[in-house]
């Protein structure tokens, strides 16, 4: 339906997807993961502006993303945003962490895609970064299953500082088996089992896009080798007295 957010996706990507396989040299693998009906988290790692075009082209349904409500200002994107799928996150007033959960959760409740980077904004360094909760506290809060994605080669199309990218490029998306969470929906609360949720999103990321996970958010200090070291998923799931962390929002 005109005017409703992301109308436009269906018919813009079926135009794009040849295209942008005609502009990049591009592999995907594991669509078959994405489900065919009902809500799905999509988490990619983060490398590049172009990485939620070309995730959400990808996905074989409409996909909605979080974004800076500033896209809003201008009339060049007012309306296009939207109708690709973005919602805009007013970021000056309240919590914005919850408004973009909130926004994240309406979207999945009515069984769209979802797409939330853990991350929580792009990498500057090419780690693989700690991720922040919110990708977990949305699958417990509305039962969406967790599909971990591997991106490889986008930050060679565009790197964080270029305005333009750059044709001919190789770049692969890698699409992970769900991570289904159902049974713990009751532990919302549980802060270590947000962590330790989180902590498994990332390790399936990293197996998907080859990268080094430092254990520091994306935006804090440069780490050191020392850090290069990637949880492995734990299945001890009972503890709850361990620091919370802010949940991240859908786009950065």
């Amino acid at each position: 339906m005109v005017g409703e957010t992301g109308w436009l996706q269906p018919g813009l990507t079926r135009f794009m997807r040849p295209l942008m396989r005609r502009m990049w040299k591009m592999t995907v693998t594991g669509l078959e993961n994405v489900p065919a009906e009902g809500p799905a988290l999509i988490a990619p790692n983060h490398l590049s502006f172009l990485d939620s075009v070309f995730t959400m082209a990808l996905m074989p349904r409409r996909t909605l993303a979080v974004g800076k409500a500033e896209y809003m200002d201008s009339w060049k994107t007012r309306h296009f945003f939207p109708a690709t799928g973005m919602i805009p996150l007013d970021r000056s007033g309240g919590d914005a962490s919850k408004v973009a959960l909130d926004a994240a959760a309406m979207s999945l409740e009515r069984g769209d895609l979802f797409l939330i980077y853990p991350e929580g904004t792009r990498t500057r360094d090419g780690y693989l970064h700690k991720g922040k909760t919110g990708v977990a506290r949305l699958a417990l809060r509305t039962g969406a299953p967790i599909i971990p994605v591997g991106l490889v080669g986008t930050d060679r199309i565009q790197p964080p500082d270029r305005t333009l990218p750059k044709l001919g490029e190789r770049c692969e998306i890698h699409i992970g088996k769900p991570i289904d969470v159902r049974r713990y929906r009751s532990r919302i609360d549980d802060r270590l089992l947000l962590r330790q949720i989180t902590d498994e999103v990332m390790f399936e990321i990293g197996e998907l896009s080859g990268q080094t996970y430092v254990d520091v958010y994306s935006g804090d200090r440069s780490p050191g080798p020392e850090s290069a070291e990637m949880p492995a998923p734990s299945t001890d799931l009972t503890a709850d007295d361990v620091p919370s962390d802010e949940p991240s929002s859908a786009t950065g």
